[in-house]
C-alpha cells in the first residue's frame, strides 16, 4: 500500500482546534456522528447501541507500558465479530517478543463491554480461552492484571490529581456514521512485574510509565496511522524534576476539527498543532532518524531508531501491518505560555501501521 493519507504538509489550510468542555452527545439516534474535536477529558457520551454500522464497530482498551529496556503490551478488544485478550513482553534491545499470550473469542457483540469512559472509575474483568484481564480504574490509581499459561503481569500506576489526557473523535469523509474516537492517558508512573518462562522482570515507577489507548471507533475498511507516544520525568526550565510527555498521532479521518497532538507537562495538557514526519518511512527507513515537525514549530524532535517490533497478522480479509520503532527522542516542546522545553535522549516510540478490518 502506497502513502494514503494526507498529512499537514499536503492541506492548504491550517488545522482548528475545536475544544469540547461539556458533555456532547456523540451519535445521533441514527447513528450519525454529531460531535468531532477534542477534550482534556471525554466529555463524548458513547452509545454503543446507536453506531449504525454495528459489524465495524470496534472497541478496545490497550495498555502499553514501558521502562525503556522492556516493553508490556496489555491489552482487550472487541471487535464485534470477535475479540481477544493479549499480552506480551518486548525486548527492546532486539525487537523482540521474550513472552506472549493470547485467548480469542467469536461473537463479542453485546457480551464483552468495556466501559463508556477510560478516564472514569471502572472495572473490567474478563476471561476468554484461558486469558485473564483485569483492570480496576479509580480516582488515583489502577490496577493491571493479566494472566494465561505461565505469564503473568501485574501493574500498579498512579493517577495524578486532576490529570488532563486528550480526546479526540475524527470524522471520515463520505461517510457520516463512521468515526474515530479515542483516548490516550500519559504521564502514569507504574509499577510491578511480569512472571514468564521461569524468570520474573521488575519494573519500577523510578523509570517505567504507562499509556492507556482507549479506543472506541466505527471506521471503514482501510486504515493506515501514524501513532507516537511517550512519558518521563524531565529536568524543566526552572531545575526542577517534572513529568512531560506527549501524543501525536495522524493519517486517520479528518483533522479539520481537531489534531491528536498534544503535550503534556505536570499533568496539564497543552495543545498544539498537526504533525507530519519529514521522510515518510516505507519501505526501508524505519531504522533511520525520524524527525517529526509540527505545523506552527511547537513540536520539532528527533527519534533516533533503537529497534523496530514488526508485527503482521494477515488472515482472510483481514490483515494488522504494525512497525512499532522505539527510541531515543531529542529536540523541543513549547507549552502554551510560550516556554520552550528541551528534550534530550527520551525514551518514546512511533508506529506506522497498515490495517484492513
Amino acid at each position: 500500500m502506497e502513502k494514503t493519507y494526507k498529512g499537514w504538509q499536503d492541506w492548504d489550510f491550517k488545522s482548528a482546534q475545536r475544544e469540547y468542555t461539556e458533555k456532547t452527545a456523540l451519535l445521533s439516534p441514527d447513528g450519525k456522528l454529531q460531535a468531532a474535536g477534542w477534550a482534556r477529558r471525554n466529555v463524548f457520551d458513547y452509545d454503543r447501541n446507536a453506531v449504525a454500522k454495528k459489524p465495524r464497530r470496534k472497541e478496545w482498551d490497550f495498555y502499553q507500558l514501558s521502562n525503556g529496556v522492556y516493553t508490556v503490551q496489555i491489552s482487550f478488544a472487541n471487535i464485534t465479530l470477535g475479540g481477544y485478550a493479549s499480552a506480551s513482553l518486548i525486548d527492546l534491545s532486539t525487537g523482540k517478543a521474550i513472552a506472549e499470550q493470547m485467548g480469542l473469542f467469536l461473537g463479542g457483540g453485546d457480551k464483552y463491554v468495556l466501559p463508556k469512559r477510560g478516564d472514569a472509575p471502572n472495572t473490567v474483568d474478563f476471561t476468554v480461552s484461558g486469558a485473564r484481564f483485569l483492570s480496576e480504574t479509580g480516582e488515583t490509581s489502577r490496577r493491571l492484571y493479566f494472566q494465561k499459561g505461565d505469564m503473568t503481569c501485574e501493574f500498579t500506576m498512579d493517577i495524578a490529581p486532576g490529570l488532563e489526557n486528550i480526546t479526540t473523535v475524527l470524522p471520515f469523509d463520505g461517510f457520516p456514521d463512521r468515526y474515530f474516537m479515542t483516548t490516550k492517558q500519559n504521564c502514569m508512573p507504574c509499577r510491578g512485574t511480569v512472571r514468564a518462562g521461569g524468570k520474573t522482570y521488575e519494573f519500577s515507577d523510578s523509570d517505567t510509565f504507562c499509556v492507556l489507548d482507549w479506543g472506541r471507533v466505527c471506521t471503514p475498511y482501510r486504515l493506515v496511522w501514524y501513532w507516537g507516544n511517550g512519558s518521563a520525568y524531565i529536568d524543566g526550565p526552572d531545575g526542577g524534576k517534572h513529568v512531560f510527555g506527549f501524543e501525536i498521532t495522524w493519517g486517520i479521518g479528518s483533522e479539520r476539527n481537531a489534531t491528536e497532538t498534544c503535550i503534556f507537562y505536570d499533568g496539564k495538557a497543552h495543545k498544539f498543532g498537526a504533525v507530519d514526519v519529514e521522510v515518510f518511512p516505507k519501505p526501508d527507513g524505519y531504522l533511520k532518524d525520524w524527525h517529526f515537525i509540527s505545523e506552527d514549530g511547537r513540536f520539532d524532535m528527533t527519534m533516533k531508531p533503537v529497534c523496530d517490533h514488526h508485527s503482521d497478522l494477515n488472515v482472510l480479509v483481514m490483515r494488522m501491518h504494525s512497525h512499532q520503532v522505539h527510541g531515543l527522542w531529542s529536540g523541543k516542546a513549547v507549552l502554551d505560555d510560550g516556554t520552550v522545553l528541551e528534550i534530550r535522549d527520551m525514551y518514546a516510540f512511533c508506529e506506522y501501521v497498515e490495517n484492513r478490518w
